[in-house]
């Protein structure tokens, strides 16, 4: 069976990334959507290399045991005996080399293919420090007509804490994001903004009043009213504050992130 070692984990690999990419959209736990593409080619082409490699080795056992039968009508039984136990010794030998310890490496497949990893929650966003250093405060376009708006985390922020002519003052906006919570009891609406992958997400939050608090990680749906603090640009105005209308609880959504 270690021979085919190399097949099977090229084959587990190709599996794990088709299941979250060709077959579902577990994928936008890890990347941006466009990378779709790439992730299922790759996948193909590890799954059509685990079977190459398969059909290779399956090849070379046939050919083994071809020579080996040839090699018993070449000589006489005992003599017969003796070449067969030094060539079964030599084969061990080689098979040696496959070190036991490789199939670990399968782990990490079967473990993408059945238990796919969650997407980043409440720890990573609160990994990051909260520090936001003056990009420039200006004025922002008109918010779309109607209440509620519907914003990013990343738009509400960036309008809240730069916007010199205070576009959100008297709308009511509704954001989308997993809940936080400081030990304090303070609690935020919270979105982790990725540019290529779950490796540079960033955390955009916004602090929430007004209403009680759903259990860390739970997706929410707020509608409230933003509620100016500290002077625009300074890391005093963040996060931003918004007081709660409603409060509801959704599913979380099959893209988690937003794009930064």
């Amino acid at each position: 069976m270690r021979r085919y070692g190399p097949a099977v984990l090229l084959l587990l690999t190709g599996a794990a990334i088709l299941r979250i990419s060709l077959f579902s959209e577990l994928y936008l736990r890890y990347v941006q959507q466009a990378l779709r593409p790439y992730l299922v080619v790759s996948g193909v082409v590890l799954v059509g290399l685990g079977v190459v490699a398969a059909v290779v080795r399956r090849r070379e056992r046939v050919q083994d045991d071809d020579h080996d039968h040839e090699h018993e009508h070449a000589h006489d039984h005992d003599h017969d005996h003796d070449l067969g136990h030094e060539h079964d010794q030599e084969r061990g030998h080689d098979h040696s080399h496959s070190p036991r310890i490789a199939w670990l490496l399968t782990l990490p497949a079967l473990a993408l293919l059945l238990f796919p990893p969650p997407a980043l929650g409440s720890y990573s966003a609160e990994r990051e420090a909260a520090q936001r250093a003056a990009q420039g405060v200006g004025t922002f376009p008109a918010l779309a007509a109607g209440n509620p708006v519907e914003l990013t985390l990343a738009e509400f922020g960036s309008r809240a804490i730069y916007d010199s002519g205070r576009s959100l003052t008297g709308r009511t906006v509704r954001l989308t994001g997993f809940v936080t919570r400081d030990d304090d009891g303070t609690w935020y609406v919270t979105r982790l903004l990725v540019a290529c992958c779950a490796a540079d997400a960033t955390t955009s939050k916004v602090e929430i009043r007004g209403a009680d608090a759903p259990p860390v990680d739970t997706w929410v749906s707020v509608t409230g009213t933003w509620q100016p603090k500290g002077a625009l640009g300074t890391d005093e105005a963040w996060p931003p504050l918004l007081d709660a209308a409603s409060v509801r609880r959704i599913a979380q959504p099959a893209n988690p992130y937003e794009k930064r």
